[in-house]
């Protein structure tokens, strides 16, 4: 009846596959996402059969039965043939002038996304979710298992669609997609080595910081029997016996910083002097006497 919206019917052929190399016109603008290039007869079909936008199409290589999918960029292609990203090629495994079957398709937008990098290189990028991001600006729709080409400071770095949601082919044009990142290809965890127990046991006493202040009974006796042998206690059993003295904590540390102590903090205004730590002297109270002086009898 009149009045009523045509359906759009499925776009379904085959064309000869070529890379971007062989393409004469911008072939970064292809190498760089995830669109190909289609013969300007591939849009009067598309147009005459009410294709929904946007225009999207599944690749399969029939012969390995492997496929993907992807948008187009322009329709300026040789008739018969189509060009497109190589590393979309190498998902595909096709060779040079191999034919491809080109279907049109309609995919749910994407919501959520997991890439695993294929090298640890990725690693020394400052922000790689602002690089994905904006790479995938390029792309119209990704691929479960399809590994993709991003080019970043004239660096091509590889990334594998682990997962995609809510399907296996989804479309990322005007999308709200949450993304995370897999462990990369190779990457270890650093483990954490203890330093103290590789060291000799000399140096571990070294690191240990030494007593200091009083120590009790230091000093020689005497025999009744007039001998000097075994008067004097050794140093080092001396120290053995003596427990170590710990350092103050800064109950204060923050995470992420350090602190350099070069002089007392200000208080009100002044400088608090630090008090110095007297050593100990032994016999050093002040004694009293039975007798009083004869100038206080009276």
């Amino acid at each position: 009846m009149f009045g009523e919206a045509l359906q759009p019917r499925p776009f379904n052929t085959h064309y000869r596959c070529y890379s971007v190399s062989m393409f004469p016109g911008d072939k970064q603008a292809v190498e760089n996402g995830g669109k190909i290039i289609m013969p300007p007869s591939a849009l009067d079909v598309l147009t005459r059969l009410n294709i929904v936008y946007p225009m999207l199409f599944k690749l399969t290589n029939q012969r390995a039965n492997r496929h993907t999918h992807c948008g187009v960029l322009e329709f300026v292609a040789d008739e018969g043939k189509v060009y497109i990203p190589y590393w979309m090629m190498r998902n595909l495994l096709l060779d040079e002038g191999e034919l491809v079957h080109i279907e049109s398709r309609s995919l749910p937008v994407a919501t959520f996304s997991k890439f695993e990098p294929q090298s640890v290189e990725f690693l020394d990028i400052t922000n790689p979710k602002a690089v994905l991001e904006n790479a995938l600006r390029n792309f119209a729709c990704l691929t479960q298992d399809d590994v993709v080409a991003l080019n970043y400071n004239d660096r091509i770095y590889e990334m594998r669609v682990l997962e995609v949601k809510p399907g296996n082919a989804v479309s990322i044009i005007e999308c709200d997609m949450n993304v995370e990142f897999a462990p990369a290809v190779g990457y270890q965890e650093p483990e954490k080595m203890d330093t103290t127990s590789q060291l000799p046991e000399d140096e571990k006493e070294d690191m240990i910081p030494e007593n200091v202040g009083f120590y009790s009974f230091q000093g020689s006796g005497n025999r009744l029997d007039g001998k000097k042998k075994n008067l004097e206690l050794p140093q080092e059993e001396l120290l053995k016996r003596l427990p170590r003295q710990k350092g103050i904590p800064d109950y204060d540390y923050e995470v992420g910083y350090i602190k350099f102590w070069r002089r007392a903090p200000k208080t009100n205004g002044t400088e608090t002097k630090v008090e110095e730590i007297e050593e100990f002297e032994s016999f050093k109270g002040e004694g009293t006497s039975l007798r009083q002086a004869k100038s206080s009898k009276k």
